[in-house]
């Protein structure tokens, strides 16, 4: 199954992530309200995904993102706000993130889609979570 850390400063978001990806069929290994405990617990907890949120309190997500990628082994970070993603123009593709889904978009499937884009480009296969294979 495939793990997944949250990464966002407001609970009621982080509990509403929850509940959608654990019913996608993803394990939510932890949550972290900031970025500095997200690096310390994706460092630990070694999530194969983070789901983070780019308005954090501390770091913002690009300088999250670009922390967990230096990682000898990265997560695939997808970047999350309840901003569109023109607000940030070009920093998201300038960003080692895998990808931008906006926080109304977020779904199980718009999750996996974006990982399995992120595995073919790699050339490794994408694990799927429990209930979603073609």
């Amino acid at each position: 199954m495939t793990t997944v850390l949250i990464v966002d400063d407001h609970p009621s978001f982080r509990l509403q992530a929850r509940a959608l990806l654990e019913a996608a069929g993803y394990v939510v290994a932890g949550e972290a309200p900031d970025g500095r405990s997200a690096i310390e617990l994706a460092g630990s907890l070694r999530p194969e995904i983070v789901l983070l949120d780019i308005g954090l309190p501390d770091l913002d997500g690009f300088e999250v993102a670009c922390r967990l990628a230096s990682a000898s082994a990265p997560p695939v970070v997808v970047l999350t706000s309840s901003r569109d993603a023109t607000t940030y123009g070009p920093l998201i593709a300038a960003s080692p993130a895998a990808g931008f889904i906006a926080k109304d978009e977020l779904t199980g499937p718009a999750l996996a889609e974006l990982v399995e884009l992120v595995a073919r480009a790699r050339g490794v296969g994408a694990r799927e979570p429990r209930g979603q294979r073609p």
